[in-house]
């Protein structure tokens, strides 16, 4: 058993007042943990939008307090008593609504339901494992939906909203890896030579994204991953082709959903939702070895380009929200 006095960093979010948020690191022992039957030792985490929310105090995502932040993590069993889970073995941790009503990642230990790690795959380490994370993970789950309404490479393009972000860079990338002519969408021009090297054929900024679209546009897209939401999904249905599916997973452009009936019951438009926060545990196995397997390791690198530690979070967030950031931020718990 671990020394339960072991002291350890981890970020703590309080709320003031009902109305503001403290984010600070603090030192914590492993007897101040919740409840669980595996601890984890801690090595890596990510940057989510909803953990930049949480961190900023700008959204309701914080359902109890106090709360280490953190949706994701990766690491290394050090207790257990979970019959499918062994001291040693590597691990990843996605949803489950942790780093919003259970603690979560930014921290250097946890404790957590063992029901809820996945083994690492084979061609996998901690770092690659979080170099993906949600954020990956969740673009991996919007490919398999589209895959299994039937779009294939030869059906058309594909256009990924958001796609300089976190789950659309992944996005594009699995997507062109797996031949699909993949149309990128980022709202920053600035992020266009990115897209484009992650193997998107074009970018299709403009204006006219702004804009609330007519009920029908002109047909543009087989498919579509969308992690906007708001004007910019309805435009998308307005634009798909006769038949077209969309995988929408993401709201950065707001919750709303400015549309009509038309596109679905005069193009036979499909409008998908993909969640990976509930997703059960033989899908979170199989979806994890489908990334493992078809996200190229080399591009990872481009993705996830920027490493911070637990005392950099709180600028990085801000960063995030504000569109200055680019792929996957990595949370180095331990620099």
């Amino acid at each position: 058993m671990m020394t339960q006095t072991k002291a350890f960093k981890a970020m703590l979010l309080r709320e003031k007042d009902r109305t503001t948020t403290s984010a600070n690191l603090e030192t914590l022992t492993v007897d101040q943990l919740p409840e669980g039957d595996t601890l984890v030792q801690i090595d890596y985490s990510t940057l989510n939008f909803k953990d930049a929310l949480a961190v900023t105090g700008n959204g309701k995502i914080v359902k109890t307090w106090p709360m280490v932040p953190g949706v994701d993590f990766s690491g290394t069993v050090v207790e257990t008593t979970h019959p499918r889970l062994a001291i040693g073995q590597r691990v990843v941790l996605t949803g489950w609504s942790v780093g919003e009503k259970h603690w979560g990642g930014y921290s250097q230990y946890q404790r957590i339901r063992g029901d809820w790690l996945v083994p690492i795959p084979e061609g996998l380490d901690s770092r690659l494992a979080m170099m993906i994370g949600t954020a990956g993970f969740t673009a991996m789950l919007c490919v398999i939906a589209l895959e299994r309404s039937g779009v294939t490479p030869t059906s058309g393009a594909v256009l990924v909203t958001g796609a300089g972000g976190g789950v659309g860079s992944v996005a594009v990338t699995i997507l062109s890896a797996l031949g699909y002519s993949v149309s990128a969408l980022t709202g920053d021009v600035g992020k266009h030579e990115y897209v484009l090297s992650l193997g998107a054929k074009e970018c299709v900024d403009g204006p006219v994204w702004k804009d609330a679209p007519r009920p029908l546009e002109a047909q543009r897209w087989s498919a579509a991953i969308d992690t906007v939401g708001s004007n910019v999904l309805a435009r998308v249905l307005a634009e798909m082709n006769y038949g077209g599916t969309v995988a929408a997973c993401g709201l950065a452009g707001g919750p709303d959903l400015p549309t009509t009936v038309m596109p679905f019951i005069l193009r036979g438009v499909r409008l998908l939702g993909v969640d990976s926060v509930m997703l059960p545990y033989a899908e979170r196995l199989a979806t994890w070895q489908r990334v493992s397997r078809d996200l190229p390791k080399a591009v990872l690198e481009r993705i996830a380009a920027r490493t911070v530690s637990l005392d950099e979070v709180r600028d990085a967030a801000s960063d995030l929200l504000s569109g200055k950031l680019k792929g996957r931020v990595l949370v180095d718990v331990n620099k």
